[in-house]
């Protein structure tokens, strides 16, 4: 389990759970879930590429761009198998004749698909487009390709924001079942933000998951935004199911970009007051396409430095809604903006050379155990009052800790 990862709700009585507690509620739940659910003590991004979701499995292009000839055959098998008009939609659009064709400045920077049925000129870009509307206005000739945002410095930060949103809208949701970005959540942030930059040259649909990625590197030059990142896991006609958007706070209210197929489970504007109210406002979203939500994890606000070697802290609080309960629940959603809050005024103070030291020289197992101690007395702060040095030093490690 990752260093600084607090699970919550995983005892019976909705309170934080102690360090031998939190792992064995974590496994029930697994087993509750069967074979469609990933474990919640993994990387969810790790392992085989049928990786699932609401029961569906979906697969990760990870050969890279252009995309080879294994990985572009097994996406048309796979449009055959979960497309209602089965292998129709497939025939249909890859023995189509009347397809835009690539302007030779185009061709220099947007890779082409290896398929003979198509002369090797059909994108994915153009194949997403015709399954996810069914047709092809192709009387233009042309292929859009969304302009990457720029910004005046005087531009005000909420206008920027939805100009960063309409930029990931305009990509477009990626309908194929194949993901053709690999994002492996393991890896530091500068090589994460190598593959944003990767994203806005290539112009391909994307997913929830790169929307978030390419959210932080859009915004990296609004010093003044706070990002981090929310998971959903949700539970719905027998499957569970899991999204994730980027958090964002400014100016003390609190927003999210991202991606979904659902309008309400994207862009919220930072408008919400609390951090509450703005996962509550996405649980009633849930509730109105009838899924029950079931989890929340929570991050730690992500680096504005593009070239930082950090690595995002994806799961600094695990909060099980159903054990917690609705007044449990709300306190330790605010419990973790005021840990946001104190590790971003933590960051703004002079340096001590005495903690950076203790900082590098601590061992793995230590980082790791440490943080679930702390957390079980969560509920007892007021307590240990008298030794404040041990509380304050233990956020900086999980802040700065390159977990391998």
């Amino acid at each position: 389990m990752p260093g600084g990862k607090k699970v919550v709700g995983g005892g019976s009585s909705g309170a934080a759970p102690t360090a031998a507690a939190a792992p064995s509620g974590v496994r029930r739940l697994e087993t509750s879930e069967g074979a469609s659910a990933q474990r919640d003590d993994e990387p969810e991004e790790e392992g085989e590429e049928d990786l699932r979701d609401g029961g569906v499995p979906f697969f990760v292009n990870r050969g890279g761009l252009p995309v080879d000839e294994a990985t572009w055959e097994r996406m048309w098998k796979h449009v055959a198998k979960i497309h209602p008009d089965g292998e129709k939609v497939a025939q249909r659009i890859r023995g189509a004749t009347d397809l835009p064709k690539l302007s030779p400045p185009l061709k220099a920077q947007w890779p082409l698909i290896p398929d003979p049925a198509a002369e090797g000129l059909l994108t994915v870009a153009l194949a997403t487009e015709l399954l996810q509307n069914g047709n092809l206005d192709t009387s233009s000739k042309k292929i859009p390709i969304p302009s990457v945002p720029t910004f005046q410095p005087s531009t005000p930060v909420p206008e920027r924001l939805e100009a960063v949103q309409r930029y990931i809208r305009e990509l477009q949701y990626n309908h194929t079942g194949t993901q053709f970005f690999e994002i492996k959540k393991s890896r530091p942030l500068t090589g994460l933000m190598d593959l944003a930059k990767e994203m806005t040259k290539e112009a391909l649909p994307i997913k929830c998951l790169e929307a978030v990625i390419l959210g932080i590197y859009l915004t990296n030059s609004m010093p003044t935004l706070e990002r981090f990142p929310i998971s959903f896991k949700t539970y719905f006609s027998g499957n569970y199911f899991r999204h994730i958007v980027l958090g964002v706070n400014f100016g003390g209210r609190y927003g999210a970009l991202g991606m979904s197929r659902r309008e309400d489970l994207m862009y919220k504007p930072p408008a919400f007051r609390t951090l509450s109210e703005l996962v509550l406002d996405y649980e009633a979203a849930y509730g109105r396409c009838w899924h029950v939500l079931k989890k929340v994890k929570l991050g730690q606000c992500v680096s504005h430095d593009p070239h930082s070697v950090e690595q995002i802290e994806w799961k600094h609080s695990v909060l099980d809604v159903d054990r917690l309960g609705r007044e449990d629940f709300r306190k330790e959603l605010e419990r973790h903006a005021r840990d946001m809050r104190l590790k971003i005024g933590k960051g703004t103070g002079p340096p001590s050379p005495t903690k950076d030291r203790k900082k590098d020289v601590s061992s793995p197992q230590r980082g790791q155990s440490s943080p679930h101690r702390r957390n079980s007395r969560s509920e007892r702060r007021p307590s240990g009052e008298k030794k404040p040095s041990e509380p304050k030093a233990m956020p900086d490690l999980n802040g700065y800790q390159i977990r391998v």
